[in-house]
C-alpha cells in the first residue's frame, strides 16, 4: 500500500464526538512509552503526523487521521500511565472503552507491545480484554532494534505462551521498528487486505461490558476497566462500515 495523503481530521474526547462512520478505521493502542507515535509517523511516512512527546501518556484524546481519503488511522490514548489524575484517567478510559466496544466501523486494533520487555501484566490484561470483548486485533511488537534478536525473540515467545490458552486461533503477530522501518509493509498489508475484503453484516452477538474481574477494582491498572454507561453515540450520515470478515 502506498500512502499518498495523511490528513488530521479531529480529536474526540468521547464516542459521541467521533467523526461519522463512513470510513473504515484502524486503531493503534499500547502501554505508555511503547513507541506508538513514532510507529504512526513511520506508517504514514510523515514525521509530524503524530506528536512524539518525551512525556509518557501525552495522548489523552482519540485522534483521527484520514489516509488516502479512503480510511482512518486512529491514535488511541495509551494505558497504564500512573501520573494521570484519577478523575481524568477515568474520563479518557471510558472514551477508549466505548470506542473499542461500540464503534461499528472499527476494522482492526493494532495492540502494541514493547519487544524489549518480558510479558507485562498490564499488556496481558489488555489483550485478554480485547479477546473477551471480541474486538478484532493483531499484536505488534515494537522497538525490535533496541535489543539483541535473541532477547526480542524470547520476549515475544514468552508473551505468546502466556496467551496461548485464550483462543483456538491465536492473533497475527508482527514485529516492527520505527528506526529501521522494519514491519511497515506488513502492517500496511493488513490494512490493505482488510479494505479489499469490504464491509460485512454487523455482528449481532452482544459483547461483555467489563474487563475480567482479575485485578483490584479500587485502582484499575488499565484504561478500560470502567463500566460503559448508557450514552448513545451521535447520529451519523452516510454509509456506515460495520464489523468485517477479515482475511487473517
Amino acid at each position: 500500500m502506498n500512502i499518498s495523503s495523511a490528513i488530521f481530521e479531529c480529536s474526540a474526547p468521547d464516542l459521541a464526538s467521533c467523526p461519522d462512520e463512513s470510513l473504515p478505521e484502524f486503531a493503534f493502542i499500547g502501554r505508555s512509552n511503547v513507541g506508538k507515535s513514532s510507529l504512526l509517523n513511520m506508517l504514514a511516512g510523515q514525521d509530524g503526523l503524530a506528536r512524539v512527546s518525551p512525556t509518557p501518556g501525552f495522548t489523552k484524546l482519540i485522534n483521527f487521521f484520514v489516509m488516502n481519503r479512503t480510511w482512518r488511522l486512529v491514535d488511541l490514548p495509551g494505558y497504564g500511565y500512573a501520573k494521570i489524575a484519577r478523575k481524568d484517567k477515568a474520563l479518557f478510559n471510558r472514551a477508549v472503552n466505548d470506542y473499542l466496544r461500540r464503534r461499528p466501523n472499527l476494522c482492526c486494533v493494532f495492540a502494541l507491545i514493547d519487544s524489549g520487555l518480558p510479558p507485562q501484566p498490564i499488556d496481558l490484561e489488555f489483550v485478554e480484554w480485547l479477546t473477551s470483548n471480541a474486538v478484532p486485533y493483531v499484536l505488534v511488537f515494537t522497538k525490535t532494534d533496541s535489543r539483541k534478536p535473541a532477547e526480542v525473540q524470547a520476549n515475544i515467545a514468552a508473551f505468546q505462551e502466556r496467551i496461548a490458552g485464550w483462543f483456538e486461533k491465536p492473533p497475527e503477530v508482527f514485529r516492527c521498528s520505527s528506526a529501521t522501518r522494519n514491519g511497515r509493509s506488513d502492517l500496511l498489508g493488513i490494512i490493505e487486505s482488510t479494505l479489499k475484503a469490504g464491509p460485512a453484516e454487523p455482528e449481532t452477538e452482544p459483547m461483555p461490558n467489563d474487563l475480567p474481574p482479575t485485578v483490584d477494582e479500587a485502582e484499575p491498572p488499565l484504561g478500560l476497566r470502567v463500566r460503559a454507561g448508557n450514552e448513545q453515540a451521535k447520529s451519523t450520515k452516510g454509509k456506515k462500515w460495520s464489523k468485517m470478515t477479515r482475511p487473517w
